[in-house]
């Protein structure tokens, strides 16, 4: 296999340092289907028999392994030099995401143990390092048949079938080496306030000598508002900055200076470390002035009604399944998703690469944040599910695009919610604990049914007639009393509170355009039989007094599912502009 490097960008692109190494490229790798690695030390005197390109998992095309066989334990390794210039600075070692459990070693060192398949984590490796020809070496474990195991879509059986896909194990997000100085800026929460137009930043370091300082810069395109300086005494802290006289000066309308998917503004924000007036770390961020509310059972957006046009996006690729191709594969489908008519995206049982998260940013389009979802509820998958819960909303609540968090899905691990106490009580508590880390988004309690306290009402309906949407959504009445699933939109104790409600998965229609062979809710036989459906299935919603919002079921074709508005190439199947004037109400089938 070629030496090549893939996926260089930054990783974490609203905590950007200029100082880093990417690990991305060729690793040494190996399965270890008999579970003999520990106890032969293989961390120690890894000689591994086969390639892999990281951060493509082994089940992809892309990681040059292309199998789709069970091994449920893998190894990888790989010899790193370290750049000069790093030689005098601490050195941390970063992982975007490996699923599900991984220990990392090096120079037979062992450094960490990290479980969650879809959140980051970091080690410090300089005390460990050698002057050259370091080895780290990586095992990550992912038990195919543990249904108590965050997963999403990722299948238990050999082969995908009906809504579950192609497993992902091990590395599937970008590998890389930062150099810090002896104190560094670890974690920010970057928090706006549109009222008052202030931003709230909380802020922590790593290690504080004396004379340590934070120096903080915010601009708006181009043109600094704020420099202040802050003294570190005990590492961590908070401060507001108050942006209105220098805003207002030169920009009298909202529009210029809020983010909306219409408007995307960003402010840049800079933050150096400063010991002995030396800038010994330094951090690239920005943020978004807006904010989200619910006023009177409506969804707002700015303090403005703002009704979402949302798509349902697994975030699998063909070649690569988790792992997108390219940083351009993210940007394409956010311009194709606005181009025809849609506002954001339901990320579906995936904690998305924030990569992602950085283009609709700066695109703008909303996202609903979702973690992946267990499917057996014990004490074991509540402990898992909750620490890589939070783990997901630290990482991920600087972004603006991100507008409603969904910690549970259909029920899926909390399968008797319904009645069940215990599952109703750890339903209310995930929506408790995301509210005590995040006070400034609506949560989803158990998305499509069977709610306890929520925010939002969300409803799963794949009806396809037209006039029975027409019916169900016509009246408050009609709309609680229905179970388009066959479930009760909420669980028995709790009760409709007039939270918004948004149809969160719709539509569906399979319509096969390439040789992927499949399914969807309902069928289409030509391009015309399709648009007419998907009129049938969007015109109803656009037309209720009530519903604020709709997710159409789904951005593209992902393996037997072909209900996608795209091929799982990113081929549209029909005009996108039709599509675009049905979700702007301005199409009729006649």
């Amino acid at each position: 296999m070629a030496t090549s490097i893939v996926r260089n960008e930054y990783p974490r692109p609203n905590f950007e340092r200029k100082s880093w190494l990417n690990l991305n490229g060729d690793w040494n790798f190996e399965y270890d289907d008999n579970n003999e690695g520990l106890k032969n030390k293989w961390y120690e005197n890894s000689k591994f028999s086969r390639k892999i390109i990281v951060p493509y998992v082994f089940q992809s095309e892309l990681s040059g392994i292309n199998e789709q066989e069970i091994h449920d334990i893998v190894w990888y390794s790989k010899d790193i030099n370290i750049p000069e210039e790093y030689k005098n600075k601490r050195l941390i070692l970063n992982f975007g995401a490996v699923d599900y459990k991984a220990d990392v070693w090096v120079n037979g060192e062992h450094l960490i143990n990290h479980e969650g398949g879809h959140v980051p984590f970091s080690v410090e490796i300089t005390d460990v390092l050698k002057d050259k020809d370091n080895k780290l070496v990586v095992r990550a474990e992912d038990y195919t048949y543990d249904l108590e195991l965050p997963r999403g879509k990722q299948y238990w059986k050999d082969k995908s079938e009906g809504i579950f896909y192609t497993r992902a194990t091990g590395i599937w997000q970008t590998v890389w080496l930062e150099a810090v100085g002896e104190n560094y800026l670890k974690n920010t929460w970057i928090t706006p306030d549109l009222d008052n137009k202030k931003v709230f930043i909380e802020y922590e370091l790593d290690r504080v000598t004396e004379n340590t300082y934070l120096d903080v810069t915010i601009s708006l395109r181009g043109k600094v508002l704020i420099q202040d300086r802050i003294s570190i005494i005990n590492g961590r802290g908070k401060r507001d900055f108050w942006l209105d006289q220098n805003i207002t000066k030169d920009w009298n309308h909202q529009e210029a200076w809020t983010w909306t998917p219409e408007n995307p503004v960003l402010f840049d924000i800079s933050f150096k470390v400063i010991v002995d007036n030396e800038c010994i770390d330094e951090v690239n961020s920005y943020f978004g002035l807006r904010k989200v509310s619910i006023v009177s059972g409506k969804f707002m957006l700015n303090n403005r009604p703002y009704f979402q046009k949302l798509l349902l996006d697994q975030g699998y690729w063909e070649k690569s399944l988790l792992t997108a191709p390219s940083d351009e594969d993210f940007i394409k489908d956010i311009k194709l998703s606005k181009a025809m008519g849609f506002n954001g995206v339901r990320k579906h049982q995936k904690i998305e690469d924030p990569r992602y998260l950085y283009w609709a940013d700066k695109l703008g389009f909303i996202v609903w944040g979702e973690i992946a979802s267990a499917y057996n509820y014990s004490r074991t998958y509540v402990n898992r599910i909750t620490r890589e819960w939070m783990e997901m909303i630290k990482r991920d609540y600087n972004h603006p695009c991100i507008v409603a968090w969904t910690p549970l899905n259909e029920s899926w691990g909390v399968e008797c919610i319904m009645n069940n106490k215990n599952e109703q009580a750890h339903s209310a508590s995930m929506y408790w604990l995301t509210k005590s880390l995040d006070q400034t988004r609506p949560v989803i309690s158990n998305d499509g049914w069977d709610h306890t306290k929520t925010d939002l009402l969300t409803i799963h309906d794949y009806e396809w007639r037209n006039k029975v949407l027409k019916e169900r959504y016509s009246t408050l009445d009609n709309i609680i009393n229905s179970t388009p699933s066959g479930r009760t939109l909420v669980a028995q104790g709790w009760k409709y509170e007039g939270q918004p409600i948004i149809v969160s998965e719709m539509g569906g229609i399979s319509y096969q355009k390439s040789n992927w062979k499949g399914w969807g809710y309902s069928s289409a036989s030509s391009d015309e039989d399709f648009v007419k459906r998907y009129y049938n299935v969007v015109s109803p919603l656009l037309e209720s007094p009530l519903v604020q919002g709709f997710i159409y079921t789904q951005i593209t074709d992902v393996e037997q599912e072909i209900n996608g508005l795209l091929t799982y190439k990113r081929e549209p199947k029909v005009d996108i502009k039709i599509i675009k004037a049905i979700n702007d109400g301005e199409w009729k089938p006649y």
